[in-house]
């Protein structure tokens, strides 16, 4: 890793030296309009600035400044670096030169001191529209609204939510695609179709039974941002090709046109606009459908297309419920449902499925083009084709920090999306599960993107339900040490943790460093077995229900540099799930 010269340091070995690491013009953008803009929005490109401290020295009250809005740095401790994100407007200079000089100025009350200086920074515009060229559509990233999100709720709903069984760790999605592979007594799930709806009944049969009797979006809506979630994603379509939105003249396999003859997706969208305004609002699409005769052209793995064979009858083809003529399955039905979710659903997030031929490069295009002109921020997923802003592990995690924006993303239930009703109540994901495993995903840099699955009828079940509202409780209290939090680049965790026990997670914000325990503390002590940024002066606080915040004593070892801190029982034993402690900087 090659360094931009800075100023020189200090001449003491023992103050900090800032060095510009990085200077990166992102393709995220903020408002800035004020009173003086007209009524117009005025975007400023963010411009994110790595900076790294060289010598033992500590650096706080910090500032960079490019353009418009400087980003501030409170703290850096000894070889340890921060981004800080400075918002510009316009990136080149007034002799046309592309090139951006980075000042970090060292304020102390009414005082400032230039001490670092880095120049040569290469500037890229902010783009109002997008060609369809895969080099550029591969320099669009998350914006920051994802980044700082942490938590969003996935909805696997659907005509496989009425069989709603799989067997254990099998998807109670893919229900049709199992029912006939193979078409055989081996088959658990063709086994249980016998058993439970016999031999004469179709797949297609169970559109009748999606009622979505009662379903509310409201109500939907409202679960979602008590469990805390910032963002969903909607599953429009899965892979059996029923659609749960208006796909016109495409086809009409659709809800709009089959069973219960509503739009699911403009009802969840309008009402999640209306009534919850900040929540971001996303949809999942799967670009192959299994047995879509149109597709079969492009048919590859699991996902062949063509007309499927009865399960127990192989002489009998079955039909393909509101499928119409078309062309091409690209052109005519994938293409047209994706700009329709971007123009006309207006997703923030466009989550795709499986892959396969597609025009996600094409699509890309007018999809970041009009959010432009619109004022949207949006973002697509690594599914889409050779494009994403970020990656998708399903069921995963890692065990390091992933300097790539990623999501994982799993359900309510331990192995299936869609219901599953094999699985017990016990069964389902409880709130010390979903805190731990939030807290572990977002300490590594990742969101967590949970799923629920409701019934055919449309409700979520009170096991999920309740595992969703704990989790919302605990985040009520710590999670301005979940939300808008960065990962600590020198490690996300306790590295001396002992033998045995889980090891603390750490995250950060510009004026705090928080320390979220998985274990409950013992004898009064909570106990930290590496350097953290803290310094004498800071407060440390235990965050408790209620949003109290209790001031603790602590302590350094000077040696070894490990934190203690001291707290009551009483406050230990009013928190469930994880215990988080968080260090404010002084001033």
């Amino acid at each position: 890793m090659s360094f931009t010269p800075s100023a020189p340091p200090p001449s003491s070995s023992s103050s900090a030296a800032l060095a510009v690491r990085r200077v990166r013009f992102t393709s995220r953008w903020e408002d800035v309009s004020n009173d003086t803009s007209g009524g117009e929005l005025e975007r400023a490109q963010v411009v994110e600035v790595t900076l790294v401290n060289l010598l033992p020295g500590r650096v706080q009250s910090r500032e960079t400044s490019l353009t418009v809005v400087p980003g501030v740095l409170h703290r850096l401790v000894p070889a340890d670096q921060a981004h800080v994100d400075v918002l510009v407007v316009g990136s080149s200079n007034a002799d046309g030169s592309r090139n951006a000089t980075v000042q970090v100025v060292r304020k102390d009350g009414g005082s400032s001191e230039v001490i670092a200086v880095s120049e040569g920074w290469e500037t890229s515009p902010l783009l109002q529209e997008w060609p369809a060229d895969p080099e550029v559509i591969r320099t669009h990233e998350t914006p920051t609204w994802w980044n700082h999100a942490k938590f969003g709720i996935f909805v696997h709903w659907g005509v496989y939510s009425f069989p709603a069984w799989a067997p254990p760790s099998q998807y109670a999605e893919w229900y049709n695609w199992d029912l006939h592979n193979p078409p055989d007594a081996s088959n658990p799930t063709w086994n249980h179709h016998i058993e439970t709806f016999g031999k004469e009944l179709i797949y297609d049969d169970f559109i009748a039974n999606f009622t979505a009797s009662k379903f509310n979006a409201s109500e939907w809506i409202d679960l979602f941002d008590r469990a805390g979630a910032k963002y969903f994603v909607f599953v429009t379509k899965h892979h059996d090709g029923f659609a749960l939105f208006d796909t016109g003249n495409t086809t009409h396999r659709s809800s709009v046109y089959f069973g219960p003859k509503r739009d699911f997706l403009a009802e969840l969208m309008e009402t999640a606009k209306k009534e919850k305004p900040d929540m971001h609002r996303g949809t999942y699409y799967s670009l192959p459908e299994w047995f879509n005769p149109d597709s079969a052209r492009y048919g590859f793995g699991s996902w062949p297309g063509g007309l499927a064979h009865n399960a127990f009858n192989d002489t009998q083809i079955e039909p393909y419920t509101g499928r119409l003529e078309i062309n091409d399955y690209v052109e005519d039905l994938q293409f047209p449902h994706m700009l329709d979710l971007a123009m006309k659903y207006e997703t923030e997030i466009m989550w795709c499925d499986i892959g396969g031929p597609n025009k996600a490069v094409e699509f890309a295009s007018q999809f970041y083009t009009n959010a432009m002109k619109t004022g949207r921020q949006v973002t697509m997923n690594n599914r889409c084709g050779a494009v994403p802003d970020f990656d998708t592990p399903e069921y995963a995690t890692f065990g390091a920090i992933q300097p790539q924006s990623w999501e994982s993303n799993e359900g309510m239930d331990p192995f299936s999306y869609g219901l599953n009703s094999a699985t017990q109540a016990v069964q389902y994901k409880n709130g010390t599960t979903i805190v731990q495993t939030l807290v572990d995903i977002a300490s590594k840099n990742g969101n967590f993107l949970l799923d629920v699955g409701p019934n055919a009828e449309g409700e979520i079940i009170p096991a999920m339900q309740q595992g969703l509202l704990d989790a919302g409780e605990w985040l009520s209290y710590s999670g301005e040490c979940v939300y808008d939090t960065h990962y600590w680049f020198q490690s996300s965790q306790d590295r001396g943790a002992p033998t045995g026990s889980q090891p603390a997670r750490f995250l950060t914000t510009p004026t705090t460093f928080c320390i979220v325990t998985f274990d409950k503390p013992q004898d009064n002590m909570l106990a930290i077995r590496q350097r953290l940024p803290i310094l004498d002066g800071d407060e440390v606080a235990l965050l408790l229900p209620g949003g109290e915040k209790r001031n603790v004593s602590w302590s350094v070892d000077k040696g070894t540099g490990h934190l203690a801190v001291q707290v009551e029982q009483a406050d230990v034993d009013a928190v469930k799930y994880a215990w988080t402690v968080q260090v404010r900087y002084r001033d």
